[in-house]
């Protein structure tokens, strides 16, 4: 094979498994690659399906006041994007045309739109949850999905800039919320092996920005608010968070108004999948032809 062909992500371009489009971290679908996901999908379903969680989904955009109000660009500012829009008249569209023609910037007669793009399943789901008042006594859970965003372009396959993330969130007291992140945990690791995926799962912290984002990463990471499940895909010596399990305490509670039935501000948790990453993690370690799979991987994932 030729020495430009010998990474994952040009092996999977030549077998049509993922399409190049000219951005790192923007890539086409091919037809296996979907049907991993769908896979994945019905697997994670019948995980999580005894719980019976209020099922959502959420298109790639949310709300940009609700976004701003969410506090993500003061943790996360080099993640997110916006969505801009032409905002200008006849002359100002000639002048972009130009712009155009010419190979010059052309964005500056764009202006922010309402939409902004999701950077989590979750963040829509908050206030919708808000607006409904106080919780039941048995607290709320639910089944959210999304492509989301983040902005941070590389040559690893598993750091796309856009990927679908689905998630089971629970909104309760501070107990419902922690016993279903201790439970999901557990399922976790039975999640992997079902696939038959080295893994192992180790405290972590989000890439909050900045000098201050550095306390609260570590702070995050003494009281061991988040886990991820960590499967090798480009190294074993840095392998890639393919689930992640966050307790938030009250922080969205508090933010979005969100109380208990005794009114008591409500503690959430959520455990996520990354569904691009499985199924890159899926193709690294049982090859790129489907069919040669180990069978009991292909049961777990009804293909």
């Amino acid at each position: 094979m030729c020495e430009a062909c010998d990474s994952f992500l040009d092996r999977m371009f030549a077998k049509g498994v993922l399409h190049e489009t000219g951005v790192d971290g923007l890539y086409g679908r091919g037809a296996a690659f979907e049907a991993i996901i769908d896979g994945l999908d019905r697997l994670i379903s019948h995980l999580g399906g005894g719980d019976k969680a209020e099922v959502i989904r959420f298109p790639p955009g949310m709300n940009r006041a609700l976004f701003e109000k969410s506090g993500y660009m003061k943790n996360f500012p080099q993640l997110a994007g916006t969505v801009h829009s032409f905002d200008g008249n006849e002359k100002d569209h000639m002048a972009l045309l130009d712009a155009i023609h010419s190979g010059s910037a052309w964005t500056k007669a764009q202006a922010a739109t309402d939409i902004v793009l999701t950077p989590a399943a979750c963040y829509p789901l908050y206030p919708i949850v808000a607006r409904r008042g106080p919780l039941a006594s048995d607290g709320a859970l639910f089944d959210v999905q999304s492509y989301c965003f983040r902005h941070e372009p590389s040559k690893d396959p598993a750091r796309m800039q856009m990927f679908r993330m689905r998630e089971f969130v629970r909104i309760g007291t501070p107990d419902q919320a922690a016993s279903f992140r201790e439970r999901w945990l557990e399922r976790a690791r039975d999640f992997a092996e079902r696939l038959e995926l080295p893994h192992h799962i180790d405290v972590a912290n989000d890439p909050f920005f900045g000098r201050a984002g550095k306390m609260m990463a570590s702070s995050q990471r003494d009281q061991a608010l988040k886990f991820e499940l960590l499967v090798p895909i480009e190294s074993v010596e840095k392998p890639t968070a393919c689930q992640s399990f966050n307790y938030h305490q009250d922080h969205f509670g508090s933010l979005w108004g969100i109380v208990t039935a005794s009114g008591e501000t409500a503690h959430t948790a959520c455990v996520g999948f990354g569904m691009e990453r499985l199924t890159l993690a899926l193709f690294k370690h049982h090859g790129l032809d489907i069919d040669g799979w180990p069978k009991s991987v292909r049961a777990a994932l009804t293909l």
